[in-house]
């Protein structure tokens, strides 16, 4: 077999051709006669089913990712809208903190200020945007960003001691991180 495939690679040339003897041209025909044709062709179907599943697989692939986008983009879409209605949030907590609660002419304001923070915050919370308010929590450098550090024998060390600017995660990713205090050790 080893010599067919040499002899059909390279042929020799017509000057180093021995004399033929019926003997050789009789060998020579039952080793490129059907059973090598078989088996060129069965190395043939091999490889076409190795591209075709190979293609299978691929089509597979890009299907699932195409997928996989689709969902980021119907969880994530909602991201701006979600950063402009933060910045909303973070004014009336503002406003309710600058405005006198004790003073009875500002009760119906502080009341109706307070109702609004509540269902700005729970319509977020409806389309899984949770609010991260970390006072008292270990400092977590994925959800946090600490703007200070003070020391603190009453703490642990690294943990939030006031918080700035609350954070937002939309589908446990962050949109914005919480702005904190973070105590260290005296």
């Amino acid at each position: 077999m080893e010599q067919t495939v040499t002899t059909e690679q390279n042929p020799p040339l017509a000057d180093e051709i021995p004399a033929a003897s019926p003997d050789v041209e009789v060998e020579l025909e039952s080793t490129t006669g059907p059973e090598a044709e078989i088996e060129r062709l069965q190395v043939e179907l091999q490889q076409a089913q190795e591209t075709a599943l190979r293609a299978a697989a691929d089509a597979q692939n890009t299907r699932r990712r195409a997928e996989q986008d689709v969902e980021k983009a119907h969880k994530f879409g909602q991201e701006k809208i979600v950063q402009d209605m933060v910045v909303v949030a973070d004014n009336l907590e503002r406003a309710l903190a600058s405005v006198d609660a004790s003073d009875a002419q500002f009760a119906t304001v502080v009341e109706g200020l307070q109702l609004t923070l509540k269902s700005l915050i729970d319509g977020l919370k409806r389309h899984n945007v949770m609010q991260l308010d970390p006072k008292g929590e270990p400092f977590d450098p994925q959800f946090h960003q600490a703007m200070t550090q003070v020391p603190n024998p009453e703490l642990e060390p690294n943990t939030v001691m006031d918080v700035f600017q609350k954070g937002y995660t939309l589908h446990g990713r962050l949109v914005r991180p919480a702005m904190v205090v973070v105590s260290k050790a005296p």
